[in-house]
Parts: C-alpha cells; sequence; structure tokens
C-alpha cells in the first residue's frame, strides 16, 4: 500500500507520520515558569542531531485552545535553561499525563507529586525517578511549516545517567545498560513501546 501525502490534510498526515516513523524516543521536558515553579511536557518529534557541538532538537506544536505557543517553548525562550527526561515504564503514566493542556503557568508537577532533585550542570533541577536526564540551554528556536511548528534547538550541556546503567568496557569507552534505563518509545496514538531484544550487529569497517 503506498500512502501518497500530496493534497493530505496535516491531522490525516500527523497520524500516517506517527504511526510509520516508530519508535521514536520521547522527549519529556522540564522547563521553568514565570513563577518560578515548572512545567513538564512530552514531545516525540525528538531526536539528537549533531556531536560538535552537541545538540538536541524537539518540535513543539500549538495549544489546540487557542492556537497560542506552548507553555515549553514559552519559558525555554525567556528562560533559556530546560531538562530533557527520557522516561521509563514506570513513569509512562504519569509521562502522559503531562501532555494535558493546562492554564500558562500551572504547574504539571504539583499535580502529580513528582519528586525533584538537584541537577549537576544545570540551574534546573530533574525528575529524581527518571534515570537519564540531559541539561540544556536554548541554541535557537525556528518556526517551520503552515501551522506552524517550533522546532527547539538546544545544546546540551551535560547528561545525568543513573549509576547501575553505566560501566566501561575493555577499552573504556563508556557504556550504557539500555536495559537498565528501559525506554519508554512513542508509536502511534495510545500506544507505546517499551525495552526489548538487543540485536548486536558490527558495523562494517
Amino acid at each position: 500500500m503506498f500512502i501518497d501525502f500530496e493534497g493530505m490534510n496535516p491531522t490525516d498526515a500527523y497520524h500516517t507520520l506517527t504511526q510509520t516513523v516508530i519508535p521514536r524516543p520521547v522527549a519529556w521536558v522540564l522547563s521553568e515558569n514565570p513563577q518560578g515553579d515548572y512545567n513538564l511536557a512530552p514531545f516525540s518529534f525528538f531526536t539528537p542531531i549533531t556531536s560538535n557541538p552537541p545538540l538536541l532538537m524537539f518540535s513543539v506544536g500549538r495549544k489546540p485552545t487557542d492556537n497560542a505557543f506552548k507553555d515549553t517553548r514559552v519559558n525555554i525562550e525567556e528562560r533559556r535553561d530546560f531538562v530533557v527526561h527520557i522516561a521509563h515504564r514506570e513513569l509512562a503514566g504519569a509521562m502522559t499525563e503531562t501532555s494535558r493542556t493546562l492554564p500558562h503557568g500551572e504547574s504539571e508537577l504539583a499535580n502529580l507529586g513528582l519528586e525533584l532533585t538537584e541537577l549537576e550542570g544545570s540551574r534546573l533541577p530533574r525528575l529524581k525517578d527518571c534515570h537519564v536526564a540531559l541539561a540544556c540551554e536554548l541554541y535557537d528556536i525556528k518556526e517551520i511549516g503552515a501551522a506552524p511548528q517550533s522546532l527547539v534547538f538546544g545544546r546540551i550541556k551535560g547528561v545525568y545517567v543513573s549509576d547501575d546503567a553505566v560501566h566501561h568496557d575493555d577499552k573504556n569507552r563508556l557504556k550504557v545498560d539500555g536495559a537498565k534505563i528501559d525506554p519508554l518509545g512513542r508509536l502511534g496514538g495510545s500506544e507505546y513501546v517499551t525495552f526489548g531484544d538487543v540485536l548486536k550487529i558490527p558495523r562494517p569497517s
């Protein structure tokens, strides 16, 4: 079956893309509200893009209620620092709940009781129960498309990884155990995928 995007409406294109570009990592982004508390929201159009400088990118749509910029974009543009978490299966329900649209400045953390702790290299905290947290600062924001979408580019200042997921190989290179991270991957609709089998296939020399 060939699905032709020519002339397809944006909603159908979105649903087709989210069910075929799978699985996608989810950026669970913590940013600072104007009052000094924190916003938390998930975004699955997300990826690292360069290593020099170390950058990541995630795409932010607009609020469905009034087409205004989402709090995450506003907060990052105004205060620059943010933290990207990688959630695992025990946090799937909480992560999904933070996708709910709230009034500007209202904190998702207050509603869910998620615990924060200090993140080295960042003035912002991280979620205590996440196995991975990337300390970021705003690099750039680009608007693209007819909607438009905001592409937020973050410079990664450092990354926290749970101690029990990190070791060094026989060449003393850092090795992160994906099974210990147990990351959630986004599929289409309300579906996620959890960590499964690992295929180890050497790259050609």
